[in-house]
């Protein structure tokens, strides 16, 4: 049998269709198929759960950025948009360049910097002329893929919320010029704004004061004309690693568990009221990245969370994250721009930027600044302290931060490691985090401690080998190279590699509460390697702790005490246990000296005392008599009856002096007469006069002031004692989580005590401090069952 030729089967199948249609109705005929749709560039789902917090689920991390950045803006635009102006360098252009960032005021939100202090032209001379875009873009280039899809993800996702919520932006910025669309390079310095914290940022001042208007005539003095006060430095020092914003974080292993497994406590005490704001999230990429906790202003990565084999949270590290150089100048350079380096000649290099600001009438004006760099980094100047730039030297602040594009990368590896052991992996190899410590338990039952924090290489013999010209300021001589930073193998240059840093892995417990590395576990404490142990620039051993160091240890230990064992429920009870430590050293002795006191009011305040229970809570009354009085006595020399022991540091010092006995009755005294003028009871309770104004409505807050009073949690208010109490949180407890693991995966309860939104017409507003406010503990979803399950669920899928 022959086949049809190929015409023949053509012309057969065209007389079929034609009588085919011609027998056929219309209304037969079949529906065209639509054409198969275009793949989604972007495709990412946010579904929300209890309080607000959504689950960001996608298939890459562009789209995983795209959709978190989306859920942060429609909780924080007003916020957000307004810490791009200061990254940007354009605060001045929109309000100003005497204006300051604004702060927190009635339910507007905050988005001043709580680590720097300057005018809106200083800080736009600071982050135009410090960071230099050219140089991120090289190193992200050069770094790992993730990140970078995040961040160009991130930027879309903000440009699109923008895009759809034209019009219908909150009142804090509705109408604003200055809420435009973000680029890559925004998200580049947002990320690197928050590496500068304990670095660039200090000496933020003392940069802008060191830049020169180009074209000006320059006088350099022949030499400074004081001596380097130390004092000041000192205290700048002290600031860095004592002011209100810290952490608490413990760790529990599988021999003090009562399931065997690890137990994780984190409760980071951050501000409340600016861009460090945390948020919650819970991102997943599957099969590569799943991990719930908290972001920190915008950038795109859980940095305290938890996934389904390990829990972490950080602390602010006690460690030093930059160090000064002198360096002897050229004296045949009338400009001061050339340094003498190991005998050779070197000429610094500069950077002119511009600086638009508004004027009074409406108009724009510019100013310009020149910026000067050693090799080792910025020259800064602070003539008040002696740090005078003058024809025979110059000072320079070298930070290895400043450039810390890792960050993101550690985060990421952070989160999807599957035991502490292979976190710390991860920690030794990216080198990332800028100036925490990180804390964390796993699964198995295991527990870390580790300073893996960004610390420049300074051994202990260059603070001893005349290396080392002024101990306050980290000074040091930039003529050597000798002097200079050493390096670690595998890590980047100039710092020191995690694998030789402070750091512990134990089965029991270890726990932090941003003093030294030394005091991690009571049971063995960290002295470093022999002979002379870690550089001192991660922190001091053999001295005394905060208040809020000891009763985090001692609350554990007595604890463990009574039952041997804890649980998820007694890590909770232990971060809100709201024990004032400083009352129970001193209250025996003061109340024993108060029978013999003639004085009337003081008296009183002695009965007030006696009734108190000793504890920061809402219903807690002489607490805020208590925090008047050691907000003074504290201060009072030689008041310990019993000395430091560095065999014991969790109990000692302790007592009271018989020779401090007077100044505290004195400071008795002042407390109560301030309490008398303000009409505040001796007895008043707590939750009547520490409160967070929300919408009108005052939400009490329980809590001390940790370092102060030795609270183990911390909150730093607002304003002191008024009439109306201490209102308004200014830093202090934050995210607070605990976790635990089951068989199915974590087990976790947690809260952001300021809640989700910066929006005061948003539900997520002010639910959460409602539910600190009452020491409630929402339990978290992590799988997609329970996701879906959750009572509040919904969900948004954004594609493009």
């Amino acid at each position: 049998m022959t086949r049809p030729v190929p015409a023949l089967r053509f012309l057969l199948a065209s007389m079929c269709a034609l009588a085919l249609g011609a027998c056929s109705s219309s209304d037969d005929d079949p529906a065209p198929v639509p054409p198969p749709e275009p793949a989604a560039r972007v495709q990412v789902e946010v579904a929300r759960t209890t309080h607000g917090v959504p689950h960001v689920r996608a298939d890459n991390f562009h789209s995983l950025g795209y959709g978190l950045a989306y859920a942060y803006a429609q909780d924080n635009v007003c916020m957000f948009a307004d810490s791009l102006l200061t990254v940007r360098g354009e605060r001045s252009l929109f309000f100003g360049a005497d204006a300051r960032p604004r702060q927190r005021s009635g339910d507007e939100y905050g988005g001043g910097s709580g680590f720097m202090d300057l005018n809106n032209e200083e800080s736009d001379f600071f982050f135009k002329g410090y960071l230099d875009i050219e140089q991120l873009r090289a190193n992200y280039a050069a770094g790992s893929r993730e990140p970078r899809d995040l961040l160009e993800g991130f930027v879309e996702g903000y440009n699109r919320y923008l895009k759809d919520a034209a019009g219908k932006l909150p009142a804090a910025c509705a109408d604003a010029k200055w809420v435009r669309p973000m680029t890559l390079d925004d998200m580049y310095m947002v990320v690197a704004e928050k590496a500068l914290h304990a670095s660039g940022q200090a000496f933020a001042r003392d940069f802008v004061a060191a830049g020169r208007v180009p074209g000006a005539s320059v006088s350099l003095a022949r030499r400074a004309p004081r001596k380097i006060d130390a004092s000041s430095l000192v205290a700048q020092l002290d600031q860095l690693n004592r002011q209100g914003f810290g952490s608490n974080a413990l760790a529990v292993g599988k021999d003090l568990s009562t399931n065997g497994r690890g137990l994780l406590l984190g409760n980071p005490h951050y501000p409340w009221t600016t861009t460090d704001r945390f948020y919650q999230a819970h991102l997943t990429v599957p099969g590569r990245y799943d991990a719930m906790g908290v972001i920190i202003g915008g950038v795109p990565a859980v940095v305290i969370g938890f996934n389904r084999d390990v829990a972490w949270s950080h602390t602010v590290t006690f460690a030093y994250h930059f160090t000064t150089f002198r360096l002897a100048l050229d004296r045949a350079d009338a400009s001061g721009t050339t340094y003498l380096y190991d005998g050779e000649r070197r000429k610094m290099t500069s950077k002119t930027v511009h600086v638009d600001a508004l004027l009074p009438d409406g108009l724009v004006g510019r100013r310009s600044k020149t910026f000067y760099f050693s090799h080792q980094g910025a020259v800064i100047s602070r003539p008040a302290a002696g740090m005078t730039w003058t024809a025979e030297a110059a000072y320079v602040l070298a930070d290895p931060n400043r450039y810390n594009t890792r960050m993101l990368e550690q985060w990421l590896g952070i989160g999807t490691a599957v035991s502490v052991r292979a976190l710390k992996d991860s920690l030794d190899k990216v080198v990332g985090l800028p100036w925490v410590n990180t804390i964390a338990a796993d699964r198995e039952g295991n527990t870390l401690y580790a300073d893996a924090s960004v610390v420049p290489h300074m051994n202990a013999d260059k603070f001893v080998n005349g290396c080392l010209l002024l101990q306050a300021a980290l000074l040091f001589d930039g003529s050597r190279s000798s002097c200079g930073w050493g390096q670690d193998p595998g890590a980047p240059p100039g710092i020191y590699s995690p694998a030789t840093a402070p750091w512990m892995m134990r089965t029991d417990y270890v726990g932090n509460s941003n003093d030294s590395y030394w005091l991690t576990n009571p049971r063995a404490l960290l002295t470093g390697p022999a002979p002379l142990g870690y550089s001192p620039l991660y922190g001091r051993t053999n001295a005394e702790q905060s208040l809020r160091t000891r009763i985090g240890f001692r609350q554990v230990e007595d604890v463990l005490a009574e039952r041997g064992k804890l649980n998820l429920g007694d890590m909770q009870a232990l971060a809100f246990s709201n024990r004032v430590y400083a009352a129970e050293l001193v209250l025996p002795e003061l109340l024993a000296a108060c029978a013999g006191a003639s004085d009337a009011l003081v008296s009183r305040a002695c009965t007030a005392l006696q009734g108190w229970d000793r504890r920061a809570d809402l219903d807690s009354r002489g607490a805020v008599l208590f925090r008047e009085f050691w907000s003074v006595a504290s201060a009072l020399p030689n008041k310990w009856a019993v000395p430091f022991d560095p065999a014991d540091p969790v109990h000692t010092p302790s007592g009271v002096a018989p020779a401090a006995m007077p100044g505290m009755l004195a400071a008795l005294r002042s407390a109560a007469d301030k309490l008398q003028s303000l009409g505040v009871p001796f007895d008043g309770r707590l939750g009547d006069y520490q409160v967070e104004p929300r919408n009108g409505v005052r939400i009490p807050l329980h809590g001390g002031n940790g370092n102060q009073e030795g609270t183990y949690g911390s909150l730093t208010m607002r304003s002191g004692l008024t009439a109306q109490g201490y209102v308004g949180a200014h830093w202090g407890q934050s995210y607070i989580q605990t976790v635990t693991f089951d068989g199915q995966g974590p087990v976790a309860q947690a809260m952001l005590t300021y809640s989700q939104s910066t929006d005061p017409k948003s539900p997520w507003y002010a639910d959460q401090t409602m539910a600190y406010s009452r020491k409630e503990w929402p339990s978290l979803p992590f799988t997609q069952e329970r996701i879906r399950a959750d009572p509040n669920y919904t969900t948004l899928t954004l594609r493009e």
